[in-house]
């Protein structure tokens, strides 16, 4: 099982629609390690970390976002897994 981690920011109306919320649950259910956090700049920020295929799972889910989100754009980059087994949580810093 090839694992893979990436940090991405989500930016567009993300903050105040319970994008965190719906992106805990997705990230949750595809079984993924990680957080999410509003950043003081409007964006969401998301570290990611699992199967090759969640992730990237993931990464498309972010694209469209919650129901009331309008997405304008997702830039990720990858970095090295580190074997992060934790639940995915929503960071409040």
């Amino acid at each position: 099982m090839e694992r893979k981690r990436v940090v991405a920011r989500v930016e567009g109306l993300v903050q105040g629609v319970y994008f965190r919320d719906y992106a805990q649950n997705e990230a949750r259910r595809l079984g993924l390690s990680g957080w999410v956090r509003n950043r003081a700049d409007g964006s969401v920020e998301v570290v990611l970390e699992g199967e090759v295929g969640q992730v990237e799972a993931m990464l498309t889910w972010l694209a469209s976002g919650s129901p009331l989100a309008r997405v304008d754009r997702v830039t990720s980059s990858e970095e090295r897994p580190l074997g992060d087994a934790a639940p995915f949580a929503i960071r409040y810093n």
